[in-house]
């Protein structure tokens, strides 16, 4: 089925790369992508899309554009509906005089049946941005208070600069993870990622080397499977994995070998990932610094995305595969 996604604006590259989770990317603009999806309940699982839409077509971002498209549509319901227009910014053309009401009454207008703006039963929606005007019916938009509701300061058990859950579900989407699928995190912590891998029905594995991450994790994360184990040397056998996805230590205050440098830490720990970890499937991988290089040794880099986290902070993603 093909949709279209209302995206957030919180990072330029990661709410496109995250769809391909669920489906095909055919198009983008600013804020909104439309893809080929089997199975649109599956949308729900996404971190960085607000809603989701059925795609019914698209067109200039003008009026006379927009009215062309009503009219070869011609839909017709016996539902209460209501029409809506969102302006991304960037959404018109320089001189486009027009405003999203006018966008939102030629809805009303041309749609043959009861409108409603209390309470409708369905609403279509336009969504302009840059050079585009993107026309659907919502089918639902995606709740994210849940996300706010597993705010880490709320667990049991906390420890400072720890990843928040909606960037937690994303790096999981990326790489691909599905219900059933048995994930590793080689550097667990208080089981952030732990946790929403769990959610979407994911046999979650943990593993740290630090005892105290590990009680912690097993408060934050009971269902997840936990183990005291270094990460240069897993100890599970080659290609168990159908994902890993992991938060790379930062800097010396974590608990390491005292034998180890950070650089000889992310050798060794891409070595292990890379063993195993089934081929064909993905791993992701998140440090402070640009270690494509290195990983580029050990795997297929097939992704790579920032995260600004504050100004002296920003997380570098590498999405790599096993080929």
């Amino acid at each position: 089925m093909k949709l279209i996604f209302e995206l957030s604006g919180e990072n330029p590259t990661l709410p496109f790369a995250e769809i391909g989770c669920i489906g095909t990317v055919l198009d983008q603009r600013l804020q909104v992508a439309v893809a080929e999806c089997p199975d649109p309940r599956a949308a729900r699982r996404l971190a960085m899309t607000q809603g989701v839409l059925e795609y019914l077509g698209e067109c200039e971002p003008s009026i006379p554009a927009f009215r062309n498209l009503l009219r070869d549509l011609a839909i017709e319901t016996q539902s209460s509906f209501a029409g809506r227009a969102k302006k991304v910014h960037g959404g018109f053309h320089v001189h486009n005089p027009c405003s999203q009401q006018e966008f939102e009454r030629l809805i009303g207008a041309m749609i043959n049946g009861p409108v409603s703006l209390d309470s409708p039963a369905n609403e279509f929606r336009a969504i302009l941005s840059e050079d585009r005007c993107y026309f659907g019916r919502v089918l639902f938009t995606i709740e994210r208070r849940g996300f706010d509701a597993r705010n880490p300061g709320k667990r049991d058990f906390f420890h400072p600069g720890v990843m928040m859950p909606r960037m937690a579900r994303t790096l999981v989407n990326l790489a691909h993870a599905r219900e059933g699928d048995r994930m590793l995190d080689p550097f667990c912590g208080t089981g952030g990622i732990l946790i929403e891998a769990e959610l979407l029905g994911i046999a979650a594995i943990g593993s740290d080397f630090d005892p105290t991450m590990v009680l912690g994790s097993r408060q934050n994360s009971p269902d997840s499977f936990l183990m005291l184990a270094d990460a240069t040397e897993i100890p599970v056998r080659d290609g168990t994995f159908d994902a890993i996805v992991t938060d790379l230590p930062y800097g010396q205050s974590v608990c390491i070998r005292k034998t180890d440098t950070m650089e000889t830490l992310y050798t060794e720990t891409l070595g292990e990932i890379r063993r195993v970890l089934k081929p064909g499937c993905r791993a992701v991988v998140v440090t402070h610094r640009d270690i494509a290089g290195i990983a580029g040794e050990y795997l297929r880099i097939v992704g790579r995305h920032e995260q600004r986290v504050h100004k002296s902070l920003t997380r570098r993603i590498l999405v790599l595969m096993k080929d």
